[in-house]
């Protein structure tokens, strides 16, 4: 395998912006625990394996419990999630997978019922930072597990 550039090394400034700008999500008016769960599922969408594994390890401290990280590969068929979660999912999904002809009105409507305006907002610029780091990390093949002891993340006991 060829070795892919340090990113951020090489874009420190602009590294630093996304980590703002991503802290910034974190005080939206989405819930930390919906935050973690659209950030496993963003990485699943993907296939970013390092933002998985982090995203998992932090769900866990955080305290998401272990059987519902395993649902979110199938959460339409899952009853472990409320119909906001539920909501914010089919969200995550659309705007990570666009569709051709945009996202589908049911969808948005269907939210709706779950979110409101403010709440749809922010989630959509959750869902934009986690993409942006997927793209990177899966861009530069980011070794996952590889940011653990500095992101604490080895606190999580998933070794």
């Amino acid at each position: 395998m060829t070795q892919r550039i340090n990113y951020l090394q090489q874009s420190p400034e602009l590294f630093k912006k996304l980590i703002e700008f991503s802290n910034a999500t974190k005080d939206s008016a989405i819930e930390a625990s919906i935050g973690d769960l659209v950030a496993i599922r963003t990485a699943q969408l993907n296939g970013c394996g390092f933002c998985l594994d982090m995203h998992v390890k932090q769900a866990k401290m955080h305290g998401e419990r272990e059987l519902r990280i395993y649902h979110l590969a199938v959460w339409r068929e899952s009853t472990l999630f409320s119909p906001r979660e539920r909501a914010a999912l089919a969200w995550t999904d659309a705007l990570t997978r666009l569709p051709e002809h945009g996202v589908p009105d049911d969808i948005y409507e269907r939210v709706r019922t779950q979110l409101n305006e403010k709440e749809l907002s922010d989630l959509s610029f959750v869902v934009m930072a986690n993409n942006a780091w997927n793209r990177i990390n899966v861009g530069f093949k980011t070794v996952p597990g590889s940011s653990d002891k500095a992101f604490g993340l080895d606190k999580a006991q998933l070794a």
